[in-house]
Protein backbone atom coordinates (compact mmCIF):
# COMPACT_ATOMS: atom_id res chain seq x y z
CA UNK A 1 0.00 0.00 0.00
CA UNK A 2 2.78 2.41 0.88
CA UNK A 3 4.59 2.16 -2.50
CA UNK A 4 1.35 2.71 -4.44
CA UNK A 5 0.34 5.74 -2.34
CA UNK A 6 3.81 7.29 -2.79
CA UNK A 7 3.65 6.74 -6.56
CA UNK A 8 0.21 8.39 -6.52
CA UNK A 9 1.67 11.41 -4.72
CA UNK A 10 4.39 11.60 -7.35
CA UNK A 11 1.79 11.43 -10.13
CA UNK A 12 -0.22 14.21 -8.47
CA UNK A 13 2.88 16.42 -8.33
CA UNK A 14 3.56 15.76 -12.00
CA UNK A 15 -0.05 16.61 -12.95
CA UNK A 16 0.27 19.96 -11.14
CA UNK A 17 3.38 20.79 -13.16
CA UNK A 18 2.01 19.27 -16.36
CA UNK A 19 1.81 22.55 -18.27
CA UNK A 20 5.29 23.63 -17.26
CA UNK A 21 7.09 20.43 -18.25
CA UNK A 22 4.94 19.30 -21.16
CA UNK A 23 7.20 20.79 -23.82
CA UNK A 24 10.09 18.64 -22.62
CA UNK A 25 8.24 15.34 -22.70
CA UNK A 26 9.18 14.75 -19.08
CA UNK A 27 5.68 13.73 -18.07
CA UNK A 28 5.59 11.07 -20.79
CA UNK A 29 8.88 9.61 -19.57
CA UNK A 30 7.60 9.63 -15.97
CA UNK A 31 4.25 8.01 -16.75
CA UNK A 32 5.62 5.27 -19.00
CA UNK A 33 8.80 4.28 -17.20
CA UNK A 34 9.85 6.03 -13.99
CA UNK A 35 6.57 5.77 -12.02
CA UNK A 36 6.19 1.98 -12.55
CA UNK A 37 9.83 1.46 -11.64
CA UNK A 38 9.46 3.56 -8.50
CA UNK A 39 6.23 1.77 -7.57
CA UNK A 40 7.98 -1.59 -7.53
CA UNK A 41 11.32 -0.42 -6.12
CA UNK A 42 10.63 2.49 -3.77
CA UNK A 43 10.53 0.31 -0.63
CA UNK A 44 13.76 -1.47 -1.58
CA UNK A 45 15.49 1.78 -2.53
CA UNK A 46 14.54 3.32 0.79
CA UNK A 47 16.03 0.34 2.61
CA UNK A 48 19.21 0.47 0.53
CA UNK A 49 19.72 4.20 1.12
CA UNK A 50 19.13 3.88 4.85
CA UNK A 51 21.95 1.36 5.15
CA UNK A 52 24.30 3.14 2.74
CA UNK A 53 27.75 3.87 4.18
CA UNK A 54 29.76 6.34 2.10
CA UNK A 55 33.18 4.77 2.45
CA UNK A 56 36.16 4.34 0.07
CA UNK A 57 33.84 3.25 -2.76
CA UNK A 58 32.57 6.83 -3.17
CA UNK A 59 35.96 8.55 -2.79
CA UNK A 60 37.39 6.48 -5.65
CA UNK A 61 35.73 8.93 -8.04
CA UNK A 62 37.64 11.93 -6.65
CA UNK A 63 39.63 13.84 -9.24
CA UNK A 64 43.17 15.21 -9.01
CA UNK A 65 45.07 17.51 -11.38
CA UNK A 66 48.30 16.48 -13.06
CA UNK A 67 50.39 18.99 -11.11
CA UNK A 68 49.10 17.74 -7.77
CA UNK A 69 49.55 14.13 -8.83
CA UNK A 70 53.21 14.75 -9.70
CA UNK A 71 53.93 16.75 -6.53
CA UNK A 72 51.96 14.72 -3.97
CA UNK A 73 52.69 11.22 -5.29
CA UNK A 74 56.22 11.78 -6.65
CA UNK A 75 55.34 10.76 -10.22
CA UNK A 76 56.59 11.84 -13.63
CA UNK A 77 54.61 13.16 -16.57
CA UNK A 78 55.29 9.89 -18.41
CA UNK A 79 53.64 7.96 -15.56
CA UNK A 80 50.41 9.94 -16.00
CA UNK A 81 50.23 9.24 -19.73
CA UNK A 82 49.24 5.65 -18.98
CA UNK A 83 46.27 6.65 -16.78
CA UNK A 84 42.68 7.41 -17.70
CA UNK A 85 42.19 11.07 -18.63
CA UNK A 86 38.99 12.99 -17.93
CA UNK A 87 38.10 16.42 -19.31
CA UNK A 88 36.39 18.68 -16.80
CA UNK A 89 35.05 22.22 -16.74
CA UNK A 90 37.89 24.56 -15.84
CA UNK A 91 37.59 26.96 -12.88
CA UNK A 92 39.86 29.43 -14.67
CA UNK A 93 38.68 32.06 -17.13
CA UNK A 94 41.40 31.55 -19.75
CA UNK A 95 40.61 27.85 -20.42
CA UNK A 96 37.29 26.14 -21.10
CA UNK A 97 38.28 22.68 -19.85
CA UNK A 98 41.29 20.84 -18.46
CA UNK A 99 42.46 17.27 -17.85
CA UNK A 100 42.14 15.52 -14.49
CA UNK A 101 42.81 11.98 -13.29
CA UNK A 102 41.05 9.64 -10.91
CA UNK A 103 42.77 9.81 -7.54
CA UNK A 104 42.43 6.04 -7.12
CA UNK A 105 44.35 5.52 -10.40
CA UNK A 106 47.09 7.93 -9.28
CA UNK A 107 47.43 6.21 -5.90
CA UNK A 108 47.68 2.80 -7.56
CA UNK A 109 50.29 4.12 -10.00
CA UNK A 110 52.37 5.60 -7.19
CA UNK A 111 52.41 2.24 -5.37
CA UNK A 112 53.41 0.57 -8.63
CA UNK A 113 56.29 3.01 -9.11
CA UNK A 114 57.57 3.12 -5.49
CA UNK A 115 56.62 -0.37 -4.33
CA UNK A 116 55.10 0.51 -0.94
CA UNK A 117 53.59 3.42 1.05
CA UNK A 118 56.74 3.52 3.20
CA UNK A 119 58.98 4.03 0.16
CA UNK A 120 56.67 6.78 -1.10
CA UNK A 121 56.79 8.51 2.31
CA UNK A 122 60.61 8.37 2.30
CA UNK A 123 60.74 9.90 -1.17
CA UNK A 124 58.36 12.69 -0.10
CA UNK A 125 60.59 13.46 2.86
CA UNK A 126 63.71 13.60 0.66
CA UNK A 127 61.98 15.91 -1.83
CA UNK A 128 60.76 18.17 0.97
CA UNK A 129 64.29 18.52 2.30
CA UNK A 130 65.57 19.24 -1.22
CA UNK A 131 62.86 21.89 -1.68
CA UNK A 132 63.85 23.62 1.58
CA UNK A 133 67.50 23.62 0.53
CA UNK A 134 66.56 24.99 -2.90
CA UNK A 135 64.59 27.87 -1.36
CA UNK A 136 67.48 28.73 0.94
CA UNK A 137 69.88 28.81 -2.02
CA UNK A 138 67.40 30.89 -4.01
CA UNK A 139 67.12 33.40 -1.16
CA UNK A 140 70.91 33.68 -0.90
CA UNK A 141 71.28 34.10 -4.67
CA UNK A 142 68.58 36.78 -4.78
CA UNK A 143 70.33 38.64 -1.97
CA UNK A 144 73.67 38.46 -3.83
CA UNK A 145 71.96 39.64 -7.04
CA UNK A 146 70.43 42.64 -5.25
CA UNK A 147 73.82 43.56 -3.83
CA UNK A 148 75.37 43.22 -7.29
CA UNK A 149 72.71 45.47 -8.82
CA UNK A 150 73.14 48.03 -6.05
CA UNK A 151 76.88 48.07 -6.72
CA UNK A 152 76.79 48.29 -10.52
CA UNK A 153 73.38 49.90 -10.91
CA UNK A 154 70.20 48.25 -12.04
CA UNK A 155 69.95 48.89 -15.79
CA UNK A 156 66.87 46.79 -16.35
CA UNK A 157 64.07 48.99 -17.73
CA UNK A 158 60.97 49.29 -15.57
CA UNK A 159 58.55 50.67 -18.10
CA UNK A 160 55.40 49.93 -16.12
CA UNK A 161 56.70 51.56 -12.97
CA UNK A 162 57.94 54.69 -14.71
CA UNK A 163 54.91 55.06 -17.01
CA UNK A 164 52.56 55.63 -14.04
CA UNK A 165 54.43 58.89 -13.29
CA UNK A 166 53.68 60.38 -16.72
CA UNK A 167 49.90 60.38 -16.42
CA UNK A 168 47.10 60.66 -13.89
CA UNK A 169 47.91 60.84 -10.17
CA UNK A 170 51.55 59.91 -10.76
CA UNK A 171 52.11 63.00 -12.91
CA UNK A 172 50.44 65.22 -10.29
CA UNK A 173 52.63 63.78 -7.53
CA UNK A 174 55.89 64.22 -9.46
CA UNK A 175 54.97 67.80 -10.38
CA UNK A 176 54.20 68.55 -6.72
CA UNK A 177 57.51 67.02 -5.55
CA UNK A 178 59.50 69.31 -7.86
CA UNK A 179 57.57 72.46 -6.89
CA UNK A 180 57.58 71.81 -3.14
CA UNK A 181 61.24 70.84 -3.16
CA UNK A 182 62.18 74.23 -4.65
CA UNK A 183 59.81 76.07 -2.31
CA UNK A 184 61.30 74.29 0.70
CA UNK A 185 64.83 75.30 -0.29
CA UNK A 186 64.01 79.01 -0.77
CA UNK A 187 61.81 79.22 2.35
CA UNK A 188 64.61 77.87 4.52
CA UNK A 189 66.95 80.50 3.03
CA UNK A 190 64.39 83.20 3.86
CA UNK A 191 63.97 81.89 7.42
CA UNK A 192 67.75 81.87 7.98
CA UNK A 193 67.94 85.46 6.69
CA UNK A 194 64.90 86.88 8.56
CA UNK A 195 64.42 84.61 11.59
CA UNK A 196 60.64 84.77 11.07
CA UNK A 197 58.60 82.12 12.93
CA UNK A 198 55.94 82.19 10.21
CA UNK A 199 58.60 81.65 7.56
CA UNK A 200 60.01 78.73 9.57
CA UNK A 201 56.53 77.20 9.68
CA UNK A 202 56.18 77.61 5.93
CA UNK A 203 59.60 76.03 5.35
CA UNK A 204 58.66 73.06 7.57
CA UNK A 205 55.32 72.91 5.76
CA UNK A 206 57.05 72.62 2.37
CA UNK A 207 59.54 70.07 3.73
CA UNK A 208 56.76 67.86 5.10
CA UNK A 209 54.87 68.20 1.82
CA UNK A 210 57.93 67.11 -0.17
CA UNK A 211 58.59 64.10 2.08
CA UNK A 212 54.94 63.06 2.04
CA UNK A 213 54.73 63.34 -1.73
CA UNK A 214 57.82 61.14 -2.02
CA UNK A 215 55.93 58.63 0.11
CA UNK A 216 52.92 58.94 -2.22
CA UNK A 217 55.16 58.25 -5.22
CA UNK A 218 56.37 55.08 -3.49
CA UNK A 219 52.77 54.04 -2.83
CA UNK A 220 51.81 54.60 -6.48
CA UNK A 221 54.75 52.53 -7.74
CA UNK A 222 53.87 49.69 -5.35
CA UNK A 223 50.15 49.77 -6.17
CA UNK A 224 50.70 48.75 -9.81
CA UNK A 225 52.65 45.60 -8.93
CA UNK A 226 51.25 42.35 -10.28
CA UNK A 227 49.30 40.23 -7.75
CA UNK A 228 51.19 37.24 -6.37
CA UNK A 229 50.17 34.14 -4.33
CA UNK A 230 50.79 36.05 -1.08
CA UNK A 231 48.66 39.02 -2.20
CA UNK A 232 46.05 37.55 -4.60
CA UNK A 233 44.03 40.78 -4.80
CA UNK A 234 47.05 42.91 -5.67
CA UNK A 235 48.62 45.95 -4.02
CA UNK A 236 46.13 48.69 -4.93
CA UNK A 237 45.60 49.58 -1.25
CA UNK A 238 49.21 50.78 -1.08
CA UNK A 239 47.97 54.19 -2.24
CA UNK A 240 45.64 54.44 0.74
CA UNK A 241 48.37 53.23 3.11
CA UNK A 242 50.84 55.81 1.74
CA UNK A 243 48.22 58.56 2.03
CA UNK A 244 47.41 57.53 5.60
CA UNK A 245 51.09 57.64 6.59
CA UNK A 246 51.33 60.97 4.78
CA UNK A 247 48.48 62.34 6.91
CA UNK A 248 50.24 61.21 10.08
CA UNK A 249 53.48 62.78 8.80
CA UNK A 250 51.78 66.11 8.16
CA UNK A 251 50.40 66.10 11.69
CA UNK A 252 53.64 65.11 13.42
CA UNK A 253 56.15 67.00 11.29
CA UNK A 254 54.20 69.94 9.89
CA UNK A 255 51.61 70.79 12.54
CA UNK A 256 53.76 69.72 15.49
CA UNK A 257 56.85 71.75 14.56
CA UNK A 258 54.77 74.78 13.58
CA UNK A 259 52.97 74.77 16.93
CA UNK A 260 56.23 74.28 18.76
CA UNK A 261 57.96 77.16 16.98
CA UNK A 262 54.90 79.39 17.42
CA UNK A 263 54.76 78.76 21.16
CA UNK A 264 58.50 79.41 21.50
CA UNK A 265 58.00 82.71 19.61
CA UNK A 266 55.21 83.74 21.98
CA UNK A 267 57.30 82.92 25.04
CA UNK A 268 60.55 84.42 23.73
CA UNK A 269 59.78 86.96 20.98
CA UNK A 270 62.79 87.90 18.86
CA UNK A 271 63.21 90.94 16.58
CA UNK A 272 63.26 90.19 12.84
CA UNK A 273 65.42 91.42 10.00
CA UNK A 274 64.14 92.94 6.76
CA UNK A 275 61.20 90.94 5.37
CA UNK A 276 61.57 92.03 1.72
CA UNK A 277 63.15 88.77 0.56
CA UNK A 278 60.64 86.80 2.60
CA UNK A 279 57.77 88.55 0.82
CA UNK A 280 59.32 87.81 -2.58
CA UNK A 281 59.76 84.11 -1.75
CA UNK A 282 56.21 83.88 -0.39
CA UNK A 283 54.88 85.45 -3.59
CA UNK A 284 56.79 82.94 -5.71
CA UNK A 285 55.58 80.12 -3.46
CA UNK A 286 51.99 81.32 -3.83
CA UNK A 287 52.24 81.16 -7.63
CA UNK A 288 53.93 77.73 -7.71
CA UNK A 289 51.63 76.17 -5.11
CA UNK A 290 48.65 77.62 -6.95
CA UNK A 291 49.85 76.00 -10.19
CA UNK A 292 50.18 72.61 -8.47
CA UNK A 293 46.73 73.08 -6.94
CA UNK A 294 45.22 73.70 -10.39
CA UNK A 295 46.88 70.53 -11.77
CA UNK A 296 45.43 68.49 -8.89
CA UNK A 297 41.95 70.02 -9.32
CA UNK A 298 41.92 69.29 -13.06
CA UNK A 299 42.98 65.66 -12.48
CA UNK A 300 40.30 65.14 -9.83
CA UNK A 301 37.62 66.70 -12.02
CA UNK A 302 38.58 64.43 -14.90
CA UNK A 303 38.50 61.33 -12.67
CA UNK A 304 35.20 62.35 -11.03
CA UNK A 305 33.63 62.89 -14.46
CA UNK A 306 34.81 59.44 -15.59
CA UNK A 307 33.19 57.87 -12.50
CA UNK A 308 29.97 59.85 -12.93
CA UNK A 309 30.39 61.56 -9.53
CA UNK A 310 30.45 65.14 -8.38
CA UNK A 311 33.82 66.73 -7.59
CA UNK A 312 32.91 67.23 -3.93
CA UNK A 313 31.72 63.65 -3.42
CA UNK A 314 34.77 62.25 -5.21
CA UNK A 315 37.12 64.19 -2.90
CA UNK A 316 35.17 63.44 0.30
CA UNK A 317 35.16 59.70 -0.37
CA UNK A 318 38.89 59.73 -1.21
CA UNK A 319 38.46 57.79 -4.45
CA UNK A 320 41.89 58.96 -5.63
CA UNK A 321 43.95 59.13 -2.41
CA UNK A 322 47.23 60.32 -3.93
CA UNK A 323 45.74 63.27 -5.81
CA UNK A 324 43.55 64.02 -2.78
CA UNK A 325 46.64 64.50 -0.65
CA UNK A 326 48.15 66.87 -3.23
CA UNK A 327 44.89 68.83 -3.41
CA UNK A 328 44.64 69.27 0.35
CA UNK A 329 48.33 69.93 0.87
CA UNK A 330 48.42 72.62 -1.81
CA UNK A 331 45.16 74.16 -0.58
CA UNK A 332 46.73 74.32 2.87
CA UNK A 333 49.93 75.69 1.29
CA UNK A 334 48.10 78.54 -0.46
CA UNK A 335 46.17 79.38 2.70
CA UNK A 336 49.34 79.00 4.77
CA UNK A 337 51.26 81.42 2.56
CA UNK A 338 48.39 83.90 2.92
CA UNK A 339 48.38 83.52 6.71
CA UNK A 340 52.17 83.82 6.94
CA UNK A 341 52.29 86.90 4.67
CA UNK A 342 49.45 88.58 6.62
CA UNK A 343 51.07 87.97 10.01
CA UNK A 344 54.51 89.02 8.77
CA UNK A 345 52.94 92.19 7.37
CA UNK A 346 51.32 92.98 10.70
CA UNK A 347 54.65 92.41 12.42
CA UNK A 348 56.50 94.72 10.02
CA UNK A 349 53.81 97.45 10.42
CA UNK A 350 53.45 97.27 14.20
CA UNK A 351 56.93 96.02 15.08
CA UNK A 352 55.33 93.39 17.35
CA UNK A 353 56.80 89.86 16.70
CA UNK A 354 53.83 88.21 18.44
CA UNK A 355 51.79 88.46 15.23
CA UNK A 356 54.45 86.39 13.47
CA UNK A 357 54.24 83.71 16.19
CA UNK A 358 50.45 83.68 15.87
CA UNK A 359 50.92 83.10 12.13
CA UNK A 360 53.04 80.04 12.93
CA UNK A 361 50.28 78.70 15.18
CA UNK A 362 47.70 79.38 12.45
CA UNK A 363 49.69 77.42 9.86
CA UNK A 364 50.11 74.55 12.36
CA UNK A 365 46.36 74.47 13.03
CA UNK A 366 45.65 74.41 9.28
CA UNK A 367 48.01 71.46 8.81
CA UNK A 368 46.38 69.68 11.76
CA UNK A 369 42.94 69.94 10.12
CA UNK A 370 44.29 68.64 6.78
CA UNK A 371 46.07 65.70 8.45
CA UNK A 372 42.93 64.76 10.44
CA UNK A 373 40.86 64.68 7.24
CA UNK A 374 43.45 62.52 5.42
CA UNK A 375 43.72 60.08 8.33
CA UNK A 376 39.92 59.72 8.56
CA UNK A 377 39.18 59.25 4.84
CA UNK A 378 42.02 56.80 4.19
CA UNK A 379 41.19 54.77 7.29
CA UNK A 380 37.62 54.47 6.02
CA UNK A 381 38.88 53.26 2.65
CA UNK A 382 41.23 50.68 4.18
CA UNK A 383 38.46 49.27 6.36
CA UNK A 384 36.61 48.19 3.20
CA UNK A 385 34.11 50.60 1.68
CA UNK A 386 31.11 49.68 -0.41
CA UNK A 387 30.70 51.01 -3.93
CA UNK A 388 27.92 53.41 -4.87
CA UNK A 389 24.34 52.14 -4.21
CA UNK A 390 23.50 52.74 -7.87
CA UNK A 391 26.32 50.41 -8.94
CA UNK A 392 25.22 47.76 -6.45
CA UNK A 393 21.66 48.01 -7.76
CA UNK A 394 22.85 47.60 -11.35
CA UNK A 395 24.83 44.47 -10.50
CA UNK A 396 21.94 43.08 -8.46
CA UNK A 397 19.42 43.63 -11.26
CA UNK A 398 21.71 41.90 -13.75
CA UNK A 399 21.65 38.76 -11.62
CA UNK A 400 17.96 38.91 -10.71
CA UNK A 401 16.92 39.29 -14.35
CA UNK A 402 18.64 36.02 -15.29
CA UNK A 403 16.11 33.14 -15.75
CA UNK A 404 18.19 30.68 -13.71
CA UNK A 405 18.21 32.90 -10.58
CA UNK A 406 15.31 32.88 -8.13
CA UNK A 407 16.76 35.41 -5.70
CA UNK A 408 20.03 36.80 -4.40
CA UNK A 409 20.98 37.50 -0.79
CA UNK A 410 23.81 38.98 1.27
CA UNK A 411 25.20 41.18 -1.52
CA UNK A 412 28.57 42.81 -0.79
CA UNK A 413 30.42 44.99 -3.32
CA UNK A 414 33.72 46.33 -1.97
CA UNK A 415 35.97 48.96 -3.51
CA UNK A 416 39.52 47.56 -3.69
CA UNK A 417 41.03 50.83 -4.92
CA UNK A 418 42.25 51.92 -8.36
CA UNK A 419 38.77 51.38 -9.78
CA UNK A 420 38.70 47.67 -8.87
CA UNK A 421 35.63 46.11 -7.28
CA UNK A 422 35.07 42.80 -5.52
CA UNK A 423 31.50 41.47 -5.74
CA UNK A 424 30.06 38.74 -3.52
CA UNK A 425 26.51 37.38 -3.31
CA UNK A 426 24.59 34.28 -2.29
CA UNK A 427 22.47 33.07 -5.19
CA UNK A 428 19.32 30.95 -4.99
CA UNK A 429 19.22 29.11 -8.32
CA UNK A 430 16.01 27.77 -9.91
CA UNK A 431 16.67 24.04 -10.08
CA UNK A 432 14.01 23.58 -12.78
CA UNK A 433 15.72 26.01 -15.15
CA UNK A 434 19.12 24.43 -14.49
CA UNK A 435 17.70 20.94 -15.09
CA UNK A 436 15.98 22.16 -18.23
CA UNK A 437 19.28 23.59 -19.45
CA UNK A 438 20.81 20.15 -18.97
CA UNK A 439 17.91 18.29 -20.64
CA UNK A 440 18.09 20.51 -23.74
CA UNK A 441 21.50 19.01 -24.49
CA UNK A 442 20.44 15.37 -24.01
CA UNK A 443 19.19 12.73 -26.40
CA UNK A 444 15.70 11.81 -25.16
CA UNK A 445 15.63 8.51 -27.04
CA UNK A 446 18.81 7.44 -25.32
CA UNK A 447 17.44 8.52 -21.94
CA UNK A 448 14.26 6.52 -22.55
CA UNK A 449 16.35 3.49 -23.38
CA UNK A 450 18.39 3.91 -20.19
CA UNK A 451 15.21 4.18 -18.12
CA UNK A 452 13.77 1.03 -19.73
CA UNK A 453 16.89 -0.85 -18.69
CA UNK A 454 16.40 0.08 -15.02
CA UNK A 455 15.22 -3.10 -13.26
CA UNK A 456 16.83 -3.00 -9.82
CA UNK A 457 17.43 -0.36 -7.12
CA UNK A 458 21.15 -0.50 -7.86
CA UNK A 459 20.57 0.29 -11.55
CA UNK A 460 18.20 3.13 -10.58
CA UNK A 461 20.86 4.53 -8.26
CA UNK A 462 23.49 4.41 -11.03
CA UNK A 463 21.11 6.20 -13.42
CA UNK A 464 20.32 8.95 -10.92
CA UNK A 465 23.95 9.43 -9.88
CA UNK A 466 25.06 9.77 -13.51
CA UNK A 467 22.56 12.48 -14.38
CA UNK A 468 22.77 14.11 -10.95
CA UNK A 469 26.49 14.65 -11.37
CA UNK A 470 25.94 16.11 -14.82
CA UNK A 471 23.27 18.50 -13.47
CA UNK A 472 25.72 19.69 -10.80
CA UNK A 473 28.26 20.36 -13.57
CA UNK A 474 25.57 22.32 -15.41
CA UNK A 475 24.98 24.38 -12.27
CA UNK A 476 28.71 25.12 -12.06
CA UNK A 477 28.67 26.22 -15.69
CA UNK A 478 25.77 28.57 -14.88
CA UNK A 479 27.82 30.14 -12.08
CA UNK A 480 30.76 30.64 -14.47
CA UNK A 481 28.45 32.20 -17.06
CA UNK A 482 27.02 34.69 -14.57
CA UNK A 483 30.48 35.65 -13.30
CA UNK A 484 31.74 36.30 -16.84
CA UNK A 485 28.60 38.30 -17.66
CA UNK A 486 29.09 40.51 -14.58
CA UNK A 487 32.71 41.21 -15.51
CA UNK A 488 31.90 41.81 -19.16
CA UNK A 489 29.17 44.38 -18.50
CA UNK A 490 31.02 45.97 -15.57
CA UNK A 491 34.76 46.14 -16.31
CA UNK A 492 35.51 47.57 -12.87
CA UNK A 493 34.41 44.27 -11.28
CA UNK A 494 37.61 42.19 -11.10
CA UNK A 495 36.69 39.52 -8.53
CA UNK A 496 33.29 37.79 -8.34
CA UNK A 497 32.32 35.27 -5.64
CA UNK A 498 28.88 33.70 -6.15
CA UNK A 499 27.84 31.27 -3.42
CA UNK A 500 25.07 28.77 -4.16
CA UNK A 501 22.25 28.59 -1.61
Amino acid sequence: MAPISKAAHFMEAVNLCDDEYHDFGVRQIWVQFVAPALTSCVTLVKAVLKKREYGPKYTQNNFITGVRAINEFCLKSSDLEQLRKIRRRSPHEDTESFTVYLRSDVEAKSLEVWGSPEALAREKKLRKEAEIEYRERLFRNQKILREYKDFLGNTKPRSRMTSVFFKGPGKVVMFAICINGLNCFFKFLAWIYTGSASMFSEAIHSLSDTCNQGLLALGISKSVQTPDPTHPYGFSNMRYIASLISGVGIFMMGAGLSWYHGVIGLLNPQPMESLLWAYCILAGSLVSEGATLLVAINELRRSARAKGMSFYKYVMESRDPSTNVILLEDTAAVLGVTIAATCMGLTSITGNPLYDSLGSLGVGTLLGVVSAFLIYTNTEALLGRSIQPEQVQRLTELLENDPSVRAIHDVKATDLGLGKVRFKAEVDFDGRVVTRSYLEKQDFDQMLQEIQEVKTPEELEIFMLKHGENIIDTLGAEVDRLEKELKKRNPEVRHVDLEIL
